[in-house]
């Protein structure tokens, strides 16, 4: 059983997988929120620099009539002020989640080196040896 949890665990927390599925959850979580906020806060600024309510101070948002034809500008810039909000949260979220798994892991640690050159011949010997095998010169002992 345990064997299968260590499986799991390295599947389940691959970078893509954990990335897509916090993207999901929190992308369907955090919908409703971020897009109240952009209706009922942004927009409204919006129509307030550009004149954009009627008479009933009902917001309708920041719209460009041209020919006869509404460009929403309002709901775009809404649009991309979600899109803002969300990437922002997903951020802080996915650097958190790294940080986390970084935790557990354990560095990998140098290995010890056993050998050394020696300095005439270039030949590699061991680290404690004061005479070369090759060339037969001597050499300084390595603490």
């Amino acid at each position: 059983m345990k064997k299968f949890m260590e499986e799991f665990k390295k599947f389940a927390l691959k970078g893509n997988v954990m990335d897509m599925a916090v993207g999901v959850i929190i992308g369907g979580a955090f919908t409703a929120i971020v897009t109240s906020l952009t209706d009922n806060f942004i927009n409204p600024l919006i129509a307030l620099c550009t004149g954009g309510t009627n008479g009933e101070g009902v917001v309708i948002g920041g719209t460009l009539m041209i020919g006869g034809v509404a460009f929403n500008y309002g709901a775009f810039l809404s649009a991309v002020v979600n899109f803002l909000i969300m990437a922002l949260i997903l951020f802080c979220l996915l650097k958190g989640i790294n940080t986390l798994m970084s935790i557990g892991h354990k560095k990998e640690e140098e290995p010890v080196k056993t050998t050394k050159i020696c300095p005439y011949c270039k030949s590699e010997i061991p680290k404690e040896a004061c005479k070369c095998a090759h060339c037969t010169s001597d050499v300084e002992v390595e603490e």
